[in-house]
């Protein structure tokens, strides 16, 4: 199959998906892109992208960023979707963290219209997106890894293939998102401990950075806590999602998994504290009310 791309699509600019959009411009690719949130469209605009007039026709690659599996399902089945108006041998690439169940189901719907699937799932938040440094953890059929390549060249660091069978790629997600999940709400509960006890939260980093407790997550989340900074890099709202996928795939698997199940209990309760739209480190926020104790505040 020789698939030359030029014009690529990608829906859902949020923190992910726009550095996946960034770095498709910078490589030459004529990238539209399609959010709800009209600032991130324009911002697109900024960058050298298009957000309007997409030649459905002329794409040979759509890339899904969203939230979740409903709006995965709506944008390639749904009334108006992308699966009606596409051109047969079109890739549509899905970073979205679903259940591999999920992504066996589309690929098989995508097959029978013609379409080339990718269970795409992404890791390394938002500063790795805009450089161009992803790691992709796929699962497709040869054809669409093929289409695939270019774009994922110019996007990743890195790309763990698990072959063919469909599913794959998003099953070690899940097993991602259990550990990164759980390492969140572990430092949370380190740091508010810390407090406690008179550790102040910048000695709290200093230390454990350079000890064995430490974590990526660790490293990554504390000083947005230690500078009272919750705008969401990543947000509470996407835990309750992805840690209830891990927790359905450990049911289906008869998997007792309690501090998966003990770590979604304190993003829902962030949530539903009003939290959701901040960064997943306002996770901390629940252990210092429950604790009494302030976090630092500017």
């Amino acid at each position: 199959m020789d698939i030359k791309i030029k014009n690529i699509l990608v829906v859902g600019l949020g923190s992910m998906g726009f550095g996946i959009a960034q770095s498709l411009i910078r490589a030459g690719y004529s990238v539209y892109g399609q959010d709800k949130n009209l600032k991130q469209q324009k911002r697109l605009i900024e960058e050298g992208g298009y957000d309007k007039n997409i030649p459905f026709n002329d794409l040979q690659a759509v890339i899904i960023v969203v939230l979740n599996e409903k709006q995965t399902r709506e944008i390639i089945f749904g009334q108006n979707g992308i699966s009606e108006k596409l051109k047969k041998n079109s890739l549509i690439m899905v970073c979205t963290t679903v259940a591999p169940d999920f992504a066996k189901e589309m690929a098989s719907s995508c097959n029978d219209k013609g379409l080339l699937y990718l269970d795409a799932p992404i890791s390394g938040g938002s500063k790795k997106s805009a450089e161009g440094k992803l790691s992709y953890m796929i699962s497709g059929s040869p054809k669409a890894f093929e289409v695939a390549k270019p774009i994922l060249d110019c996007t990743s660091e890195t790309v763990f293939e698990f072959g063919e069978h469909v599913g794959s790629g998003s099953a070690m997600k899940a097993v991602n998102q259990m550990l990164a999940g759980v390492h969140i709400a572990a430092m949370a509960e380190a740091i508010t401990f810390g407090i406690t006890q008179g550790i102040d939260p910048k000695r709290f980093l200093e230390v454990i950075s350079k000890c064995a407790g430490t974590s990526w997550m660790l490293e990554n989340r504390t000083p947005h806590i230690i500078d009272d900074d919750y705008s969401p890099k990543s947000s509470i709202n996407i835990w309750p999602k992805d840690l209830g996928i891990v927790l359905d795939i450990a049911k289906n698997s008869n998997f007792s998994a309690p501090l998966t199940a003990a770590a979604l209990q304190q993003f829902i309760s962030a949530a539903g504290s009003g939290l959701g739209q901040e960064d997943d480190a306002a996770v901390a926020k629940i252990y210092a009310r429950n604790a009494g104790i302030k976090l630092p505040q500017n």
